[in-house]
């Protein structure tokens, strides 16, 4: 018990817990964000490297449960149709988490943050073309991939710019949640080995993973109920939302670390 409180006070601790029932809530209805909001809930009470080690856990294990939910071969299926994108963006996580002792990410939080809003507000108005007109692609996926798994390695967050392409080449709730799980999942297995290896999950930041789990999968349960009750047009809606926060709290970050 003493280890625990050596980490953060029991005011502390509570809030942590809200923070991930509230993540695991919000993944559970649109299938991401998690990270984002662990990282930045986190992080306006404890050190940046202790809230990206805390995502950790929760992020692997919630979607291993989002992917559980549809069976191996439809998760078979998700593998095939975004190899390109999951081989890509895997290279690109592991080696852009050992950059992040030494690089500042703001610059790149910004021109994420402005990206993802501008593309989710351009959607919500109405001007935008209709999903499913940008067809997707091996090169596409590529590219896509690369700045996900990029940005991941570095903050933790590889939601945005994926749900963008996502909804970008619209696809159905129901393959979206299973696409986000199979391409979030893997994507936190390897952030969990590179961060291993860069030393942010360690000896004395791994407890605070483990405690943030219960909470985190709670939340999940959660959200889940919440999201089976929701159809394409409002899921598509909820999704942009969550991605206009997630941008803005991109550009927070940027500005102001």
């Amino acid at each position: 018990m003493d280890m625990f409180f050596s980490i953060l006070p029991l005011s502390l601790w509570i809030a942590a817990f809200a923070i991930a029932v509230l993540a695991g809530v919000v993944k559970g209805i649109v299938g991401f964000a998690m990270p984002m909001i662990l990282l930045s809930g986190l992080s306006t009470f404890t050190t940046p490297e202790l809230a990206l080690a805390g995502l950790l856990l929760p992020t692997l294990v919630t979607n291993a449960m989002q992917v559980l939910r549809y069976g191996l071969s439809a998760v078979w299926d998700a593998v095939k149709r975004f190899r390109v994108f999951l081989a890509v963006g895997a290279v690109m996580i592991f080696s852009s988490a050992q950059l992040v002792p030494i690089l500042s990410t703001q610059a790149l939080l910004l021109g994420m943050g402005a990206a993802v809003t501008f593309f989710a507000l351009w959607q919500l108005s109405g001007r935008a073309p209709a999903p499913g007109n940008t067809a997707q692609s091996p090169r596409l996926d590529a590219l896509v991939g690369a700045f996900a798994g990029f940005v991941g390695g570095i903050s933790g967050m590889w939601g945005p710019p994926t749900v963008a392409y996502l909804t970008a080449i619209g696809t159905e709730k129901r393959q979206q949640m299973l696409a986000q799980g199979v391409i979030y999942g893997l994507g936190a297995v390897l952030l969990v080995i590179a961060h291993t290896h860069s030393g942010i999950l360690n000896a004395q930041t791994l407890p605070f993973s483990l405690a943030l789990l219960l909470p985190a999968i709670l939340g999940m349960w959660i959200g889940a109920r919440i999201s089976d009750r929701v159809d394409q047009a409002t899921f598509r809606k909820v999704t942009l939302i969550v991605l206009i926060i997630s941008g803005l709290n991109l550009l927070r970050r940027g500005f102001f670390g």
